[in-house]
């Protein structure tokens, strides 16, 4: 209850509110840019100060060593469960989807742990870098290997004189090298990783310098951009209009099942608790910014509706208001 009381998770509720009355409310795109940068440089600041105090050790290489293998076991398992359920190239879609994170719970998450004081260390804004990728070039892998599929039974079929007219045109399969190039090249991702090495290699005297802008004006910046992002969900609700019972379901409940999977992880691997919470933030998250952006052109047969209304118009809304909380709790009852 305390978490929804909470000005930032207030004001997300607002914009919900105000986007659903079809306010003209709005938060101008070059303003939600630089609230976006914004974060991302406070965050990546606040992680490289904490990294600078506590410094590299077999406890961090645990931590991100338990952020790979959610990496990869999310979308698996996503997959797996959906490949059945829709259209392969929408599952695997889906399954990069929820597969990768949302920088902006991560940056949720992180101001309500420390509210808390369950704060993080500072790698896990490597986590949510290394957390990105997988996910995409295993659905990219899938998709090629489902048009290679295809073109084999068109060739067949051809062989044989059958009518083919209606098949779809192959579409080129996408070099995995491109989509590398571009997950670690986004700029949100440079942006946090350089702001991070900044706050390592200045330590204390950058930590004071820095306050007045990474500290002071951190809480009241995040809760305008999560009334903007509240706005944004609510005018997505229409894309999950008439979507299958089963996606719905995935969207709701799967990304407990990733949290409970991830808070196993972190009990195996004796994770602090802090990075075990977050770590179940991340896993049960669901990216609606890069993944889609990349997925547009890498796996152009998939409905962007589907993978896009899902994690925007279910998971994140479910996760801000519930999951944050939800998971932050599990995790100090179990690990605290």
């Amino acid at each position: 209850m305390q978490n929804l009381l909470d000005p930032a998770i207030l004001f997300f509720v607002f914009g919900v509110v105000a986007g659903a009355l079809r306010s003209n409310l709005e938060i101008p795109p070059a303003i939600a840019k630089f609230l976006s940068l914004y974060l991302l440089m406070a965050l990546g600041l606040k992680g490289g100060f904490a990294l600078a105090q506590s410094g590299f050790n077999a406890a961090v290489l645990v931590s991100l060593l338990a952020a790979i293998l959610m990496a990869f076991i999310v979308p698996v398992l996503g997959y797996q469960f959906l490949k059945r359920r829709v259209a392969p190239f929408d599952a695997a879609a889906i399954a990069a989807s929820y597969g990768s994170v949302s920088a902006v719970t991560f940056v949720t998450a992180m101001q309500h742990l420390e509210s808390l004081s369950m704060s993080p260390g500072g790698h896990m804004a490597v986590a949510l870098v290394i957390m990105e990728s997988p996910a995409i070039v295993l659905a990219v892998l899938l998709a090629n290997a489902l048009r290679h599929g295809r073109t084999q039974q068109v060739s067949a079929a051809d062989s044989g004189d059958a009518a083919v007219d209606s098949a779809e045109p192959p579409v080129a399969a996408a070099p995995v090298s491109k989509i590398l190039h571009e997950s670690f090249t986004n700029g949100a991702h440079l942006l946090l990783l350089g702001a991070m090495v900044v706050g390592f290699l200045s330590g204390e005297a950058g930590k004071a310098v820095m306050a007045p802008f990474s500290d002071d004006l951190f809480k009241g910046l995040l809760s305008f951009f999560l009334l903007d992002m509240g706005l944004m969900v609510a005018r997505n609700f229409g894309s999950i209009r008439g979507k299958s019972p089963v996606l719905i379901a995935y969207a709701s409940l799967g990304p407990v099942v990733h949290a409970a999977i991830a808070l196993l992880v972190s009990v195996l691997l004796q994770l602090p608790v802090g990075d075990a919470a977050l770590l179940m933030v991340l896993s049960a998250s669901a990216s609606y910014i890069v993944v889609p952006a990349v997925l547009r052109y890498a796996i152009p047969e998939a409905n962007p509706s589907i993978y896009f209304g899902l994690s925007l118009g279910i998971t994140f809304p479910l996760n801000i208001l519930v999951g944050i909380p939800l998971y932050s709790h599990v995790a100090a009852l179990v690990l605290g």
